[in-house]
């Protein structure tokens, strides 16, 4: 199918509303060890809290897929312009040493629905604008 400029923007905002929901399906029924944010799971809960605020996955829409390219933590700032620009979500959690799996399951799939609300929020806007 070939999409119009105009029908472009709406069609890659729901391509990333699709997979962000296929990436909270995912970890809402896998064990996080079986899901893609296993590292992000790692970092969040392993890392020092004195040091690290933040960690983040990349997430890049692949073949209508997300899939999380790289982990990063952050201790303050902000990331690079380039590695913003170069990804197509991010997810962001707090360092929260020794967190427990289900509680990490809760918060991420908790930011992946506003991801979502986000990303579907955008199509329409998109739309609208067309």
């Amino acid at each position: 199918m070939i999409l119009d400029d105009s029908e472009r923007p709406a069609a890659e905002y729901e391509a990333l509303a699709d997979a962000l929901e296929a990436l909270r399906e995912e970890v809402a029924a896998e064990q996080l060890r079986d899901s893609q944010l296993e590292g992000l799971f790692d970092e969040a809960t392993t890392s020092n809290p004195s040091i690290w605020n933040t960690v983040t996955a990349f997430i890049d829409v692949e073949d209508g897929e997300a899939v999380v390219t790289e982990e990063s933590k952050l201790a303050q700032g902000s990331w690079a312009p380039e590695i913003v620009d170069g990804c197509d979500a991010m997810l962001t959690v707090d360092i929260n040493y020794g967190q427990m799996p289900d509680e990490f399951k809760y918060t991420v799939t908790k930011k992946l629905d506003e991801k979502i609300e986000q990303a579907r929020a955008e199509v329409e806007r998109a739309r609208d604008e067309s």
